[in-house]
C-alpha cells in the first residue's frame, strides 16, 4: 500500500504493514497473556490459555483496535475489546474442532484442545472464554463512556449468538452433505459464522471512540465485504494448501462434503469474487485520508494469504 502527499514536491511514504502487523500483533499477545493468568482450578485456565495463546494472525483485535484509531481512540481503548474478540474467536474454534462438530485433531499447528484436555474440559474452556470475553470488556475498559461499552457488549452478543455465529454454525452443519446448497445458503452461512464477528471487531473498536452514524454505517459494509472474502480464501486454502502451511487438516471440507465457493464457481472465479469484494470494501474507506491506511492495507492482506 502506497500514501501519496498532497504536496507533489514531498517523497511517497509506504504503509509498511508487515511492522504494523508485527507491532500490533506483539501487543496482542502480550494483553492476552496479562488477561487471563493462571488460576484455581488450574485445569481449566491451562485449557483456555492453551488455546487463546497458541498464535494466529489476530487478525480480529488488530482489526478492532484500526478501527478504533480510525476514529480517533487509542490503541489502550480498545485493548480489552480487542483481547474479547480473540477470546470468543478461540472459543468458537474450541468447539469448531469438537468430534461432534469438524472433528479435527490440529489447529494453529498443534493438538487441538480435545485432544490435549478431552471432550469435557474443552467444552468447558470454550464456555469459560465465551462468559469471560464480555466480563473483560466491561471489567477493563478505560477511556470509553459507560453507554459506548454496553453498546459493544450488546453487538458482540448478537455477533456469536443464534443470530450470528451460531446461527451459522447451525445452517453449516445441517447443509453438510446437501447437493442442492446454493449460493445464498452459503453466503448465509458464512456471513453469520465467520462474518458476525470479523464485523463486531471492526465496528465495536469505532463505537468506543464515539464514530459517528456515518462511519459506522462505512466501517459495517467494510467489514461485511472482507468477512465473506475472507472465507472464500479459506476455502480456496483448504484445496490448495497443505496441512503444514494452514496449521490444521487440510481437505476437510471435501472430506465432510461440506458446498464451499470453489465447489460451485471453481477456483479462479471464487479468487475474482473474494477480490471484488475487497474492492467494494476498500471503497467505503475512501473518504478518510491516510487514517484508513491500515485497514486498507489488513483488507489486501486477506486475498494475499498464500496460507
Amino acid at each position: 500500500m502506497v500514501l501519496t502527499n498532497d504536496t507533489p514536491s514531498q517523497p511517497i511514504v509506504a504503509f509498511d504493514l508487515t511492522a504494523y502487523l508485527r507491532d500490533r500483533q506483539q501487543a496482542v499477545e502480550a494483553a492476552l497473556e496479562r488477561a487471563l493468568p493462571l488460576l484455581y482450578p488450574e485445569t481449566i485456565y491451562e485449557s483456555m490459555r492453551y488455546s487463546l495463546l497458541a498464535g494466529g494472525k489476530r487478525l480480529r483485535p488488530i482489526l478492532c483496535l484500526a478501527s478504533c484509531e480510525l476514529a480517533g481512540g487509542t490503541m489502550e481503548m480498545a485493548m480489552p475489546t480487542a483481547c474479547a474478540m480473540e477470546m470468543l474467536h478461540t472459543m468458537s474454534l474450541i468447539h469448531d474442532d469438537l468430534p461432534a462438530m469438524d472433528n479435527d485433531d490440529y489447529r494453529r499447528g498443534k493438538l487441538t484442545n480435545h485432544k490435549v484436555y478431552g471432550d469435557d474440559i474443552a467444552i468447558l474452556a470454550g464456555d469459560g472464554l465465551l462468559t469471560y470475553a464480555f466480563e473483560h470488556i466491561a471489567d477493563r475498559t478505560q477511556g470509553a463512556s459507560g453507554d459506548r461499552i454496553l453498546q459493544v457488549i450488546v453487538k458482540t452478543a448478537r455477533a456469536v449468538g443464534a443470530a450470528g455465529l451460531v446461527g451459522g454454525q447451525v445452517v453449516d452443519l445441517l447443509s453438510e452433505g446437501k447437493p442442492d446448497v446454493d449460493v445464498a445458503t452459503l453466503n448465509y452461512i458464512h456471513t453469520h459464522k465467520t462474518g458476525a464477528l470479523l464485523e463486531a471487531s471492526v465496528v465495536c473498536g469505532a463505537l468506543l471512540a464515539g464514530a459517528t452514524e456515518t462511519m459506522l454505517q462505512h466501517l459495517g459494509e467494510y467489514a461485511k465485504n472482507i468477512g465473506l472474502a475472507f472465507q472464500i480464501v479459506d476455502d480456496i486454502l483448504d484445496i490448495t494448501a497443505t496441512s503444514e502451511q494452514l496449521g490444521k487438516t487440510s481437505g476437510k471440507d471435501l472430506q465432510a462434503q461440506k458446498v464451499t465457493y470453489p465447489s460451485l464457481w471453481g477456483i479462479e472465479k471464487s479468487r475474482e469474487e473474494s477480490k471484488r469484494l475487497i474492492r467494494q470494501a476498500k471503497a467505503q474507506l475512501q473518504d478518510y485520508g491516510d487514517a484508513a491506511q491500515p485497514l486498507l492495507a489488513l483488507a489486501d492482506f486477506i486475498t494475499a494469504r498464500s496460507y
